[in-house]
């Protein structure tokens, strides 16, 4: 019987039982499968992923595990530099744009108000998240680690906090947003970019006491959600006021 040495860093760890973090362990195997295949029976998903090294050398994720192998794994925002050397990462995005699954409205609304393009229903099934982040280039976000290991999914992370101000700071400090946020830009309902209007041209959508307070309007063109700077607004600028102070 056949067995490599992996040892897995910094925040792969997450994914591995506590007998298995930060120290290097024996898998055997009888038939030799490809290193993607057998990190993801391990635990850990793909695109987690951003550089393995085979006895110093890198691979991609075809690789096929040799028996003696000494194999390190490295997550994809690792404490140095991989793209020079890494044969696994996929090319970097022009812009960041995420679809989430069913678990994580509330982060979706919070990345919406924060300006960023964000994808989300509460009927997505795993193979339509799938595909969409493969089709539009969309940065997976799940706590579903078994989401993430369907094979066209290139662009994803597993959200390991559970409490949404905390996630929405989790994922700010992954992918550096915190100089990209344009707040209150997008519709929190739709997803939409939301245009100036024109107070009599939504008059009939505005409650009595709004009417006579606000004279600043947006309005989604997609869906018709009309905003203003009300007591909520100030609220949720609070709010990320505090995130963006702690990513």
């Amino acid at each position: 019987m056949a067995s490599a040495t992996f040892r897995f860093y910094d925040t792969l760890n997450d994914f591995l039982p506590v007998s298995r973090r930060q120290t290097a362990f024996s898998l055997t195997f009888i038939h030799r499968m490809s290193i993607k295949d057998t990190i993801e029976s391990i635990g850990v998903p793909h695109p987690e992923v951003g550089l393995l090294l085979v006895d110093g050398e890198s691979v991609d994720f075809s690789y096929r595990v040799a028996d003696g192998d000494m194999i390190s794994v490295y997550p994809a925002f690792s404490r140095f530099e991989v793209a020079g050397v890494s044969r696994v990462l996929p090319p970097p995005l022009p812009e960041f744009r995420f679809v989430l699954d069913t678990h994580l409205g509330r982060l979706a609304g919070y990345l919406r108000m924060l300006g960023f393009d964000t994808l989300y229903r509460n009927d997505y099934d795993d193979p339509e998240l799938a595909e969409v982040s493969a089709r539009e280039n969309r940065i997976l976000l799940t706590r579903d680690r078994g989401l993430l290991m369907h094979g066209i999914v290139q662009y994803g992370y597993y959200v390991r906090y559970t409490q949404p101000q905390a996630q929405v700071r989790e994922v700010i400090g992954r992918y550096g947003l915190a100089g990209l946020v344009r707040p209150f830009t997008r519709c929190l309902h739709c997803n939409g970019l939301l245009i100036p209007v024109a107070k009599e041209v939504v008059l009939e959508q505005l409650p009595p006491l709004v009417r006579e307070a606000q004279e600043t309007f947006f309005r989604c063109p997609d869906c018709g959600k009309v905003y203003w700077p009300g007591t909520h607004y100030e609220r949720m600028r609070q709010f990320l006021d505090t995130v963006l102070r702690n990513p």
